[in-house]
Parts: C-alpha cells; sequence; structure tokens
C-alpha cells in the first residue's frame, strides 16, 4: 500500500490505497516513516497518492485503537522535513486529519484543483501532532491557523494557495509531470549545493 520508486536521485513516495481514501494504518506509517528517514541521497523526495483522496488520515479501526495519537505521525513529519533535499507534497486530492502532517513537512505542495484541506481535531477531541501547528501558522498565519484546527473550516484548493498552505494548483495528468519539472534544477545540483540553499531558506 506504500510504493517506493528509486530513480537515481529522485524517490517518489506513493500512497496507493484509493478503496480506502489513502487510510494510513500503523504498519504504513511506520513504512513511510522509514523510508523518509532512509532517503538522504535523494535530491527530490515527491510525496503523492492514487485515486481522488491524497489521505483521509488515519484507518478509522486503527484510530480507535489509539493511531490517531501515535509518535509515529510525528516521527514521519521530522524525517520529511530533515531530509536534505527538496521535498514536494504532489497532491492528487484531499487531504485529511493526521495527513496533514507530512504534507506540511514537504518543502513544496502542489495539488489538483478538486483537493480540499481539513483537520477536524477539536470535533474529534485529539491534539494536532506536536509540529503541525507551528508548521501550519508559518504557512498561512494564526487566524488562519486557527480556521482550520479550531473551526474546522474545510479549504478548497484555491484558497489553500491565495492563503499560502499550496505553492501550486496543476491538472491531475500533469501533477507528477510538474512535481518532476520543479525539482529539475536540484537533480542537476550536487548535494552540497542542494543542503546550502535549502539551510539558507529555512
Amino acid at each position: 500500500m506504500i510504493r517506493c520508486d528509486k530513480d537515481g536521485d529522485l524517490w517518489t513516495v506513493t500512497i496507493d490505497r484509493p478503496e480506502k481514501a489513502g487510510a494510513l494504518t500503523p504498519a504504513m506509517l511506520t513504512e513511510l516513516a522509514e523510508i523518509a528517514e532512509n532517503a538522504q541521497s535523494a535530491k527530490l523526495f515527491i510525496l503523492t497518492g492514487t485515486g481522488s483522496v491524497f489521505s483521509a488520515g488515519a484507518d478509522l479501526d486503527a484510530a480507535r485503537a489509539g493511531l490517531a495519537t501515535d509518535p509515529v505521525w510525528e516521527r514521519l513529519s521530522s524525517a520529511i522535513a530533515k531530509l536534505p533535499g527538496l521535498s514536494i507534497a504532489a497532491l492528487n486530492g484531499t487531504v485529511a486529519g493526521g495527513a496533514f502532517g507530512m504534507v506540511l513537512a514537504c518543502d513544496l505542495r502542489i495539488a489538483v484543483e478538486k483537493a480540499k484541506f481539513f483537520y477536524p481535531v477539536m470535533k474529534l477531541g485529539f491534539l494536532p501532532q506536536p509540529s503541525d501547528p507551528k508548521r501550519l501558522v508559518g504557512l498561512v498565519g494564526p487566524a488562519r491557523a486557527k480556521l482550520i484546527l479550531m473551526a474546522g473550516q474545510k479549504i478548497t484548493a484555491t484558497q489553500a494557495q491565495s492563503w499560502g498552505l499550496v505553492d501550486q494548483i496543476v491538472a491531475a495528468e500533469e501533477l507528477d509531470e510538474k512535481a518532476r519539472a520543479l525539482g529539475a534544477d536540484v537533480l542537476s545540483a550536487t548535494p552540497a549545493h542542494i543542503t546550502a540553499i535549502k539551510g539558507m531558506t529555512a
């Protein structure tokens, strides 16, 4: 249900569970975290999904069993944030709940027009993962972060782009091509150059 395709310095990681709206089990999250932790050599790291939803967050049965508050979410987002290369979330559809964390941890986010963004922690009675609010505030500001985290608002892709949560909106059939194009300069650069510029923009 998690695919990792390596093409030289390009790693593409895909959540492939369209029949369950990309819902994540403990095993899937652990696998994602391990992949991200081992992707130190990747100059370009693309995170994407299949079907009409990127990820609905935690699998419902697993969430009831404690996955919603498991430290593995933070482990995953921290591993992505620490990558020395360029990380891009290429969002094929809606992002919900805990899946927000890995998306917020990426350097860039591109999305299809039909994508929506919501993080219903207030409604569900959970706290967001520790790093998520800070990263969200850094992108959209404190008031809009509260709209998402406290008021439970579903944000469209167009709103997300105007707020700074999404960097570009692309056609579904061009999603992979656009993500690769954004990383073309990175793939041709040296690791030291990539790390230096990424450090300057942190």
